[in-house]
């Protein structure tokens, strides 16, 4: 097992980049192929670059670049929620962006404790 996958981080983008795959099942067809591919593109680009954020020396720098791309994942959540894309359109919609501010926050908080040890 990769040392990636003990991160408390690691596991909670990779649960939340399974349940855009789960939820983008059942856009319609227009918004599944649009900001459906969007939302999974940028969830699972958060996840990589968690990965490859624990490798110490380039830490910062993909710490910095997941941050960025979960912002983008917040906007993408709230076009698609502006869309009424979402089936269940309170529920999914809240637990998207719980899960998302989430990782954000972990991502946040690793990044902060790199600069005070810097």
């Amino acid at each position: 097992m990769s040392a990636y996958e003990d991160l408390p981080v690691y596991k909670k983008a990779k649960d939340m980049t399974v349940y855009f795959y789960q939820i983008v099942r059942h856009f319609d067809r227009y918004n599944k192929y649009d900001i459906g591919q969007e939302i999974k593109s940028l969830a699972r680009k958060a996840l990589r670059l968690i990965t490859k954020a624990n490798i110490k020396q380039v830490r910062k720098e993909y710490l910095t670049q997941a941050i960025d791309s979960l912002e983008e994942l917040k906007i993408a959540l709230n076009i698609a929620k502006d869309l009424e894309v979402f089936k269940n359109k309170t529920h999914s919609f809240e637990v998207s962006i719980k899960k998302v501010i989430e990782v954000l926050k972990q991502c946040e908080g690793w990044l902060r404790s790199q600069n005070s040890s810097s």
